[in-house]
């Protein structure tokens, strides 16, 4: 099969509209080595532009209880308020898949809770819900899959785990911590986990398990091994104060807008130019 070109992808973008985003093309894009792109979004203005610019992927993470809320964690974010941007991005979006994340506490109590609100996000417009951490989990993925909602599963650096983890720490560098995150991601997937998110491990770690899944693996501070990259939207255009990550770029640097900016991070991820495995971390 011939080497994706990244700049062919986006020649091609520019003159025709692009096709509906399914997760079996997502699949598709895996299997070929054709990097995914994936960006948070919290709203509809955004979400256009997201989606003009080529994104696959707009992930409405709670992490807007950070960026958009100013809590310093994740953790306050309420089912309502999941459900209120989710239909805000949906509402501005034609043709990318949407996930929306399952705050933390709406999922840990009973498999009726996970399945209850799920299915809220996903009648706010989500085409799949995310859930974080492995071992207990997989229960709750087999149990919304078997139901027909489609699940990412989240491993690594979990911020709704941020206080058990210590902080903001990469995981899996010893052995027994990569070992642990390998049998998770196993579990999950046999679990029906049709996607993964890995965020802050070694590159070595994540790219063994991106090799030995049959799911997209999308990276952040994971490295440039897994199948497709996401980053916040407001530490891609710079517009989040204080100290960054490492492995965080800037790409509205020089560019004439904000669309212009998207659309050199969907060709950076595509082309392979982004991540840069000397910037690896916080």
């Amino acid at each position: 099969m011939p080497a994706f070109s990244g700049a062919r992808y986006m020649t091609d973008h520019s003159i025709a509209a692009r096709k509906l985003v399914t997760l079996r093309r997502l699949h598709d894009m895996a299997r070929a080595g054709e990097k995914i792109s994936m960006l948070t979004c919290y709203d509809a203005a955004f979400a256009r532009i997201l989606d003009d610019a080529g994104v696959e992927v707009l992930l409405v993470g709670d992490s807007l209880g950070m960026v958009v809320q100013g809590h310093p964690t994740t953790l306050p974010v309420s089912m309502q308020e999941m459900e209120y941007h989710t239909s805000c991005v949906a509402r501005g979006n034609k043709t990318a898949w949407i996930i929306g994340d399952m705050p933390f506490g709406s999922y840990h109590e009973s498999l009726e809770q996970a399945v209850r609100n799920a299915a809220r996000l996903m009648q706010s417009g989500a085409h799949m819900v995310k859930v974080e951490g492995g071992g207990w989990t997989a229960h709750t993925v087999r149990a919304l899959v078997e139901r027909g909602i489609p699940v990412c599963a989240h491993l690594g650096f979990t911020p709704q785990s941020v206080h058990a983890l210590g902080g903001y720490r990469i995981q899996g560098r010893d052995e027994s911590g990569a070992n642990l995150l390998k049998r998770q991601a196993r579990e999950l997937a046999d679990a029906g986990a049709s996607m993964l998110v890995l965020e802050l491990m070694p590159s070595a770690v994540a790219g063994e398990l991106t090799a030995s899944l049959d799911i997209p693996v999308i990276g952040i501070g994971a490295g440039a091994g897994c199948s497709g990259q996401v980053l916040v939207l407001y530490d891609a255009l710079g517009i989040t104060r204080g100290k960054q990550p490492r492995f965080v770029r800037n790409f509205a640097e020089g560019a004439l807008n904000i669309e212009a900016a998207v659309r050199l991070y969907v060709s950076e991820v595509k082309t392979g130019r982004f991540p840069d495995e000397a910037l690896h971390g916080y």
